[in-house]
């Protein structure tokens, strides 16, 4: 029986990543590249275009070579990755503005000028607290006048990839729905960009790509990169999906109240839900297009939680650089035998501010430390913050969608591997945790999508579960949960107490 095989290719910040799977989920090739990017002052954080579409082609061409012979089986290519940026291209898709993600802060202050001006209006309309597209379109426009006159598309990475693979038109390109929120652009009630959006901040829509199902089949493998790549000509490439949105398929969260926590460097916590109800009371919720047709996301992240608990221990614990993992697994045995509380000792874990809700002057803190509070204390206090602040997010979920069973949340990432973590979360929250059967979401569920579209996979979701499992459950303990309600109540009344006292701070810092 002929094999068959499908490739994800997964548009990292950090990295560039192709996987092949076969159809049992088993992955049987795989390879990484380090993406370059440029940091030449504070608040600059740009890719080059030809630099990321070379890393892909690199690694497509080493799985290619890892198959050998086999690599005549994959059947489709779809992509994940990064869901919010910004990129505009000229007519033969060359990169005009540089890719830039949400770590190239420059547009934030047409970001404040356009919140004053729409404000709730983002969130009713495109479900986001937060556009980034939108206001990168005017910092541009402004700021770039010449260069603004070159672009015929503003794209997200994964549309500008596809294009040069299959050598698309111009007119053809396109973008998954899932990444459509972020924008800010988008009516995504409707599946369409927003008239009224688009009308304020003076954009023609002639520059923004169809928006597509993630499912959708938007060309084929040119003859030219077919022959860079050694892959067969004209293999499908399938529009694939948000990295947030392919995890959670892949973790087979397809029906309405199953969460994920994705316990990562953007830790997040989502929601499958029927109806588009933006959080308008508290603005702790973006909701954000599902893969699968029809649904949606409520969805919560912490900007850099993960890379706020790597940068402690990469900081504060002797040896993390040499090995990393071994340190994670040490810290975990002390912080295991520290109280709930830490000892009198809390922390907000925001170190990049607060985006749900909107809170850019907010930073980090540790507050009631002595002398006896040791490394494991600070660190178990980061986890307690951004359990408390998921904890929040979870109380708007419970009260928007009560109609939902919410009773368990499938935990992935990194943090999965902290039973301190899991249970914490369990405790906090009431709700049961499970740990899953496997960790690499967003590349199985991009490669469900490729399936999807070419008709290995009939059943989008029938595939997904088919494929993971709860290895762990984590039950909440009731007493426990009486007693971190105490400190979440402290965390939220922090929140409140410290804005204008950031705010302060960050004007002194400007002046």
């Amino acid at each position: 029986m002929k094999e068959t095989l499908l490739m994800a290719v997964d548009l990292g910040t950090s990295f560039i990543k192709a996987g092949v799977y076969n159809t049992n989920s088993e992955r049987v090739a795989e390879y990484m590249v380090p993406v370059k990017d440029y940091r030449p002052e504070p608040g600059v954080f740009i890719q080059k275009g030809e630099e990321l579409f070379g890393a892909v082609l690199e690694c497509i061409k080493s799985v290619n070579q890892q198959l050998e012979d086999r690599a005549a089986s994959i059947e489709a290519i779809a992509f994940t990755g990064q869901m919010s940026g910004f990129m505009g291209v000229d007519k033969n898709w060359e990169d005009i503005t540089t890719w830039s993600c949400t770590l190239d802060t420059r547009y934030m202050p047409y970001a404040g000028r356009q919140l004053e001006k729409i404000g709730s209006r983002f969130l009713e309309i495109s479900g986001t607290n937060f556009p980034a597209m939108a206001p990168k379109f005017q910092w541009f426009q402004a700021e770039f006048p010449e260069e603004a006159k070159k672009i015929a598309k503003y794209l997200m990475i994964s549309g500008y990839v596809i294009g040069k693979l299959g050598n698309l038109p111009i007119e053809d390109a396109v973008m998954d729905c899932s990444f459509t929120s972020w924008t800010g652009l988008a009516d995504v009630k409707n599946g369409r960009w927003s008239d009224e959006i688009c009308g304020e901040i003076g954009l023609d829509q002639k520059y923004l790509p169809r928006i597509v199902d993630s499912n959708y089949i938007c060309g084929h493998l040119c003859k030219e990169m077919a022959a860079v790549t050694g892959l067969k000509e004209g293999i499908p490439l399938v529009s694939g999906a948000g990295d947030k949105i392919s995890g959670c398929l892949g973790a087979a969260a397809v029906h309405p109240g199953q969460m994920v926590f994705e316990a990562s460097s953007y830790g997040e916590i989502s929601c499958c839900v029927e109806e588009f109800r933006p959080d308008l009371e508290q603005g702790r919720l973006d909701i954000l297009p599902a893969a699968v047709p029809g649904a949606f996301f409520a969805t919560h992240f912490a900007a850099g939680s993960g890379i706020t608990l790597d940068w402690f221990i990469n900081s504060f614990v002797p040896g993390a650089k040499e090995d990393l993992g071994a340190a994670f697994a040490e810290m975990e045995k002390k912080i295991a035998r520290v109280r709930p509380g830490c000892d009198g000792l809390m922390a907000i874990g925001l170190l990049g501010g607060s985006s749900m809700p909107l809170d850019g002057d907010l930073r980090g803190m540790w507050m009631g430390f002595d002398w006896s509070h040791k490394p494991e204390h600070f660190y178990r206090a980061l986890l307690e913050s951004f359990t408390y602040d998921f904890a929040l997010a979870m109380e708007r979920i419970d009260a928007i969608y009560s109609d939902h069973d919410l009773s368990r949340v499938r935990m992935i990432g990194g943090g999965a591997k902290s039973p301190v973590w899991a249970q914490m979360s369990a405790d906090t929250t009431g709700k049961i945790y499970e740990t899953m059967s496997r960790n690499d979401v967003a590349m199985w569920g991009a490669c469900l999508l490729a399936g999807n579209a070419v008709g290995i996979f009939p059943d989008l979701k029938k595939a997904a579960e088919q494929f993971i499992h709860p290895v762990k459950e984590y039950y909440p303990d009731s007493q426990m949960k009486d007693v971190y309600a105490k400190y979440l109540n402290l965390y939220r009344d922090y929140l409140k107490e410290l804005k204008g006292f950031y705010r302060r701070v960050a004007d002194l810092q400007r002046s």
